[in-house]
């Protein structure tokens, strides 16, 4: 058996790549990492909708809030951390993406890394 730390990113869910805390928003992010160009692997939407139905089993099912009791009560967003922009052929999907999370009480956003 391995001591190394499974790999992060969207390819593997069952990682949850980062928890932090917006002290803006004062809401628990479960970031996911999308180290990948738009459009590169023909698997790329399965797998994050993977990620996400991973992360949304993670906070609703409230393994969040018992590994991270200190974040109980507070609202929770699924972040997809990108490379670039979304293009035209992502939009449907990731709108898609954000109007279930809304139904089911959290959040969802796509955010541009810094190069």
């Amino acid at each position: 058996m391995s001591d190394e730390p499974e790999a992060r990113g969207v390819t593997n869910p069952r990682v949850i790549d980062l928890i932090t805390l917006d002290k803006e928003s004062d809401e628990v992010v479960l970031l996911m990492v999308e180290d990948r160009p738009w459009g590169i692997d023909p698997e790329q939407l399965k797998q994050i909708e993977e990620k996400i139905n991973s992360y949304l089993a993670y906070a609703l099912a409230q393994n969040l809030t018992r590994d991270y009791p200190q974040y109980e009560g507070k609202p929770v967003r699924l972040q997809l951390e990108c490379v670039a922009a979304p293009g035209d052929a992502e939009k449907p999907f990731l709108t898609a993406a954000s109007n279930f999370c809304a139904s089911e009480g959290l959040g969802f956003a796509v955010s541009i890394r810094d190069a």
